[in-house]
């Protein structure tokens, strides 16, 4: 049982590092991710090893497979606390009379607004950028502030310019 314990907990670290490291190089983080390949191959190396030195057991074998599951799960956690990052919160609201800009700006977002035509009128649209670590605080302030908003987020991958990127690492 011990063994099946070793393996499964090897196996949640290495697959923890993998998936750290593939979020890390698509997020451009290019050193950190070579530096931590560098532990994962270690550590998948010894846990390979194990598994390949006692495939008579179909246990082991289980306990590679759930230690994978359980790395994936794990490393995208981890991913999910450290926050690596920025997010772009597209807002649309209904109301052009509406401040939630300015509502925004109060709060330390910066914040590009403009008219755009909808079905049903004129809206007013909204581009905030934020840390990834402040995606969550920002979806609150503004559906508490707008709780009809149409609220898009995704993650750009290059920032050049403006007042956002002179902010966020000021």
């Amino acid at each position: 049982m011990e063994f099946v314990l070793i393996i499964i907990g090897i196996n949640i670290l290495y697959v923890s590092f993998f998936t750290l490291r593939m979020l890390m190089v698509i997020k451009g983080y290019r050193v950190m991710a070579s530096l931590l390949a560098m532990v994962e191959v270690f550590v998948y190396l010894k846990g390979l090893g194990l598994v390949l030195d006692n495939l008579d057991n179909p246990i082991n074998l289980a306990a590679y497979c759930i230690g994978w599951g359980m790395g994936v799960f794990i490393g995208s956690k981890i991913e999910e606390k450290l926050a690596l990052g920025y997010v772009t919160v597209q807002v649309v609201v209904d109301s052009l009379e509406m401040d939630l800009p300015g509502k925004l700006r109060e709060s330390g977002y910066g914040v590009t607004s403009w008219v755009a035509e909808g079905r049903d009128g004129p809206r007013l649209m909204m581009q905030v950028l934020a840390k990834r670590s402040n995606e969550k605080k920002l979806w609150k302030l503004i559906t508490s502030l707008s709780p009809k908003a149409f609220i898009v987020a995704f993650e750009p991958k290059h920032l050049k310019g403006g007042f956002w990127v002179n902010r966020l690492r000021g």
